[in-house]
């Protein structure tokens, strides 16, 4: 099937006079008959559900659909794509380890990495994501565990090479983990390109509509973890945490996922609620189509702002004239990546601010990829807590605007943006 019917139908066939609909399976536990049976779950040696903390059918169900369009083995669902992004890594990461990490991501994950988990004993070292081979591979240490980077970085746009990037990484005998949020797989499937692991913020595009914060990590299967069996021997050797199970030898391809489920979830207990994760299933069957009108308005805007002569600067990978036109042609479906851009006002932060206050359709929020157009300052809202050097490094002057196209008429929104430029 083509990607725009996964999106409806993927990961779920109802039977004969079953729901058409994924089912909201409401409960915290299941109930068995015997001992023997609960024993069985509990040792892996069945499957099934018996601890909604673990897993729960609905959960399972919207996670299949999303490994299904990635084009992945398997998948779990999160909490937040926070959550997302920790588990990833912690699942190949113990402390002493090392991750290479691109240097313009989104703000939160770049506090989760440089702040949170170096306090756990987990290092990194960030490099550009233009840098050439020879500079990331300098970045590279016999200790390091995986190299992680963004598809569309949030909220600079810089677009990966993941080939480039997968390429590294494998070099070294490690994964590449790429958070693919902005593009989502209906514009972008990093496995195509050797990524090895995909994580998401379901929170934006995939929901589409504000209703639920998640997350999801999506397996392509690809990685041979026994051929380097000294770097992840939480994969390969027994476990004694969990009846000296070896992961690889019992799963297989799945081996990543069911450890993330079995050993994270299980301690941290990072899980969606039934209710999130249907909410995130009804978003998904209409990606296909909100993505491609959140890319094609956006363009159009992107076009329209290079015009005006308040605006000091556009970056949209869109664009004719970017830099990054070659690797969107290559490594999207379709001539723009996704509906965020970035752009600035000549007069620097304060021109900038007294913008985004004067608009009157565009909203003001801590939110991206909604259908609901809207705007944030990220030097004052989610990288505030970034030094003006942490700032450049991330690729965000002062002056940055991140603007998220939504579903609105995009002639709207330049009359918004007009009446708002005005102003300043």
């Amino acid at each position: 099937m083509k990607i725009d019917t996964l999106c409806v139908q993927g990961g779920y066939s109802p039977k004969c006079g079953e729901p058409r609909q994924v089912p909201i399976y409401q409960t915290t536990t299941f109930k068995y008959d015997t001992t023997e049976h609960m024993a069985d779950l509990f040792d892996l040696k069945e499957s099934g559900y018996f601890y909604t903390r673990l897993s729960n059918p609905t959960n399972d169900l919207t996670a299949k659909k999303i490994a299904t369009l990635e084009g992945g083995v398997a998948a779990i669902l999160t909490s937040s794509g926070q959550a997302a992004n920790f588990f990833a890594i912690a699942n190949l990461c113990n402390s002493g380890d090392h991750v290479v990490c691109s240097a313009q991501i989104y703000g939160g994950t770049f506090n989760l990495f440089n702040v949170s988990l170096r306090k756990l004993g987990i290092d990194f070292t960030f490099v550009s994501p233009d840098a050439s081979e020879k500079e990331i591979q300098a970045a590279f240490r016999p200790n390091t565990k995986c190299l992680f980077g963004e598809t569309v970085a949030n909220p600079s746009g810089v677009i990966l090479d993941i080939e480039k990037f997968a390429n590294i990484a494998h070099l070294n005998g490690v994964p590449l983990i790429m958070d693919n949020t902005f593009p989502t797989p209906v514009l972008c499937r990093p496995f195509q390109f050797g990524c090895d692991i995909v994580t998401h913020a379901t929170t934006k595009y995939i929901d589409g509509h504000s209703t639920q914060v998640g997350g999801c990590i999506v397996d392509s299967g690809n990685f041979d973890w026994a051929a380097h069996a000294d770097k992840f021997p939480g994969l390969v050797e027994p476990d004694e945490s969990y009846h000296g199970i070896s992961y690889v030898e019992k799963f297989g391809k799945q081996a990543y996922i069911v450890k993330c489920t079995t050993h994270l979830m299980r301690d941290f207990g990072s899980i969606p609620s039934p209710f999130n994760a249907f909410l995130v299933n009804v978003g998904l069957e209409s990606l296909h189509i909100r993505i491609r009108r959140h890319a094609e308005s956006a363009l159009k805007i992107a076009k329209w702002l290079k015009t005006q002569k308040k605006v000091a600067w556009v970056n949209f990978a869109g664009l004719p004239g970017s830099k990054y036109r070659k690797l969107v042609k290559k490594q999207f479906d379709g001539p723009s990546p996704c509906g965020v851009m970035t752009f600035g006002i000549k007069g620097g932060r304060k021109a900038s601010i007294k913008f985004m206050d004067s608009l009157k359709l565009i909203g003001i929020v801590t939110h991206v990829a909604d259908a609901w157009s809207c705007v944030l300052h990220p030097a004052s809202h989610t990288h505030r807590q970034l030094t003006d050097a942490q700032l450049k490094a991330a690729g965000i002057p002062p002056d940055l605007i991140r603007l998220s196209i939504g579903l609105e008429d995009p002639e709207d929104l330049i009359a918004d943006i007009k009446q708002a430029l005005a102003k300043v």
